[in-house]
């Protein structure tokens, strides 16, 4: 029993139904995020859920290695995933007041499910060499822990401040090594991960994020108790942003780069790198051009808010600043057509943040949904290209 608590290494690493089941969690969490962005249309309401999306993503991308490392259909490794769900359930249902009353019950949550699996996983693998960093990775935990807690009892600037120092030791874990006093610390070479599961978990999370974007354009239009030929059309053109974004990371980019990291001489530094650290711009792009959409569906016309501006604009420049960073990660080229588009889009901003009766927002989204599917269309024409 105790071998199978690894994953055999020699053969591909498939996402079984229990990693499926537990991301299940992370739609609520996801959904959750983007009405508290919305609900709380500010620089502050900003900032704390930037702070929230971080650590989400941060609860998820462990389990991911977790599962990479270890066997999930193992009974220990099945018993902390399910754990965790309920833990994460706690922590999501807590989002929106995760910065009031209930602090404690979102920080309890996160460190139940961040100091609960390196405990788990470190007990059953000591016997094995990666033990040693789950163990290592423990005590880092246990530290970001106290901060998370302590934040949370205190209330205030305290705790803005205590969980961001926790969030900077947690992603700083990875690149440190884990280094602990007396212990050591650990290089990306002592992780002998799976590439294609590695990337196949994280298009599973775009795909969720994705979900939650279609979602909120289509639960908007249900909503509308005045249904205008504008509404219709803003909730067409959201979709059809959607379906740019997906083609974007899909089309082309996500089976190569799968391939490239299965590959690599340092495929765990890949995964660190361009997947766990990466990724994260083009989540938090869908999540915000999700805000923009149920703007700009709500009122399709009229003169733009600073908030639709940034949202509607400010999503896709993440998203394909974040893919453009993906690329040059994984693959050492720099994506020109990203970097226009983002041009395009960031000069737009500008010129409607200035003149705001400019264009509604239904042609702000118009604009933003071609500009990515111009860039999904360009990876196309030049695949085509060095193909032929």
């Amino acid at each position: 029993m105790a071998a199978e608590i690894l994953r055999a290494r020699g053969e591909t690493a498939k996402v079984v139904p229990i990693e499926l089941f537990f991301d299940l969690v992370y739609v609520f969490a996801i959904t959750q995020l983007s009405h508290l962005l919305l609900a709380h249309f500010d620089l502050a309401g900003a900032a704390q859920t930037l702070l929230l999306t971080l650590a989400v993503w941060w609860a998820w991308m462990y389990a991911t290695w977790t599962t990479n490392l270890g066997n999930p259909d193992h009974p220990v490794l099945r018993l902390t995933l399910t754990g965790m769900m309920l833990a994460g359930l706690v922590m999501s249902a807590a989002l929106p007041q995760a910065f009031g009353e209930r602090a404690l019950w979102f920080a309890g949550a996160y460190v139940a499910i961040q100091v609960g699996r390196a405990l788990a996983v470190a007990l059953a693998t000591r016997t094995f060499p990666i033990g040693y960093t789950f163990r290592l990775i423990l005590v880092w935990h246990v530290v970001s822990a106290a901060l998370w807690i302590t934040g949370a009892v205190l209330g205030g600037a305290a705790q803005v401040v205590l969980w961001i120092v926790a969030l900077l030791v947690e992603y700083g874990g990875p690149w440190a090594g884990y280094r602990t006093p007396y212990l050591g610390k650990v290089s990306t070479t002592d992780w002998t991960i799976d590439g294609a599961h590695m990337a196949e978990r994280c298009q599973l999370f775009v795909i969720i994020a994705l979900g939650e974007s279609v979602l909120v354009t289509g639960l908007t239009l249900a909503d509308n108790d005045h249904l205008t030929t504008a509404t219709v059309a803003a909730f067409v053109i959201a979709f059809l942003g959607s379906v740019a974004m997906w083609w974007v990371y899909f089309d082309r980019t996500a089976e190569a780069a799968a391939e490239a990291i299965a590959e690599s001489d340092d495929p765990a530094q890949l995964g660190r790198s361009a997947y766990t650290y990466i990724h994260i711009p083009m989540v938090m792009g869908i999540i915000i051009t999700a805000v923009g959409d149920e703007l700009a569906i709500a009122h399709p016309t009229g003169a733009i808010s600073l908030g639709t501006a940034l949202t509607v604009l400010g999503g896709p420049v993440l998203f394909l600043a974040g893919h453009a960073l993906f690329k040059r990660a994984v693959f050492g080229d720099l994506s020109m057509n990203r970097v226009i588009g983002i041009a395009v889009l960031v000069a737009v901003g500008v010129l409607v943040i200035l003149a705001p009766s400019l264009m509604p927002p239904l042609a702000l989204g118009v604009v933003a949904t071609l500009v990515v599917g111009a860039v999904a269309a360009t990876d196309a024409a030049l695949e085509r290209a060095r193909q032929s």
